[in-house]
């Protein structure tokens, strides 16, 4: 190993900010980039038709109908953004303890993948897999008593991916944090003849204070009876994440998340010096608030906390960022 320490010699022989002296010189020597294909953005669905409806706890961030979901996609796809991620609001009505609204195949998700599909079919469709949407209580699980079932609800899970995947879903995201799920959907994938679905799996999701703000976006936040320690990650813990990666690596993961983002980068970096696996990050609900309210209130200078905030994932060793900022980053990069 080479020692630093000897290998530098002192002031003035070295002047860091030779390096820094100008636009082109540190564009010459950055140590990374962030690019649109970086970039993976989260869009939230309503039913109805010409439909954009405000998520009060996200500055700039929409509900959209199916048609409102496609011309987004499209803008994203004209900026270069590879992915959309789907999550639909569900009404306190149409959902149940089950969830069975997860698995129909005309639900809200299944009926926008399809109708984006076919508009931009260049672009790639990530869709969640979990039960909070649409159950009663709040949870990505089966309930008995006050505890969640983890292989019914491991069940429940492959029907929904199934159906996602049959609407034309090009990578399945797991994200309930049940015990056995990737390897569960994996086997339902290759046996329904989906040899070639990407599976993104939230492998290291932590029971955050983060999520708030999404939970209010997809309507379960009134919902949630509890909490869901039992099944997400506690925020203390880093070895457990590289237990939970290795796992998932092992069922038939393609790719692993972790989630939050940027609280846990030492957890990106963990599991990206251990496994070398595409790994990604999500820069979830409430960190997208804070940074977000901040530029409402004139407190950060917008265009460059975005990008900074983003380019921190990528120095973590990211591959990738799910971020409700995609598309202002995809504009500013483009600007250059």
């Amino acid at each position: 190993m080479t020692d630093r320490k000897a290998a530098s010699p002192s002031f003035p022989a070295t002047r860091m900010r030779r390096n820094r002296k100008a636009d082109w010189a540190r564009r010459l020597v950055a140590e990374n980039t962030l690019s649109v294909n970086d970039l993976l953005w989260p869009l939230f669905l309503v039913d109805g038709e010409n439909k954009r409806e405000s998520v009060p706890t996200m500055p700039g961030v929409d509900r959209l109908s199916v048609d409102e979901a496609v011309r987004a996609a499209e803008e994203a796809a004209s900026f270069g953004i590879p992915v959309v991620a789907l999550f639909p609001y569900t009404a306190a009505d149409k959902r149940n303890p089950t969830g069975s609204l997860a698995h129909d195949p005309e639900n809200l998700v299944c009926r926008a993948t399809r109708a984006i599909k076919e508009a931009v079919p260049n672009i790639g469709v990530l869709c969640d897999v979990a039960l909070d949407p649409y159950t009663s209580h709040g949870h990505d699980g089966l309930l008995s008593g006050d505890i969640i079932q983890n292989d019914e609800t491991v069940e429940a899970l492959v029907k929904q991916a199934l159906v996602q995947v049959e609407a034309g879903c090009d990578i399945i995201a797991p994200s309930d944090m049940m015990d056995g799920r990737i390897g569960a959907i994996r086997k339902g994938l290759e046996d329904a003849g989906h040899k070639d679905t990407q599976i993104m799996s939230y492998a290291a999701k932590y029971a955050s204070a983060f999520y708030g703000p999404f939970r209010d976006a997809i309507g379960s936040s009134g919902a949630l009876k509890g909490d869901k320690r039992t099944y997400q990650m506690d925020p203390a813990n880093g070895n457990e994440a590289l237990r939970e990666v290795a796992l998932d690596i092992a069922e038939g993961a393609d790719m692993v998340m972790v989630k939050p983002g940027l609280p846990y980068l030492d957890i990106v970096t963990r599991v990206k010096d251990e496994f070398g696996m595409p790994t990604f990050a999500y820069q979830v609900s409430g960190e997208y608030s804070m940074i977000a309210g901040a530029i409402e209130r004139g407190w950060f200078d917008r265009d460059r906390v975005i990008v900074e905030s983003l380019t921190a994932f990528k120095r973590a060793g990211a591959d990738g960022v799910l971020t409700y900022f995609a598309l202002d980053a995809a504009k500013l990069l483009a600007k250059g």
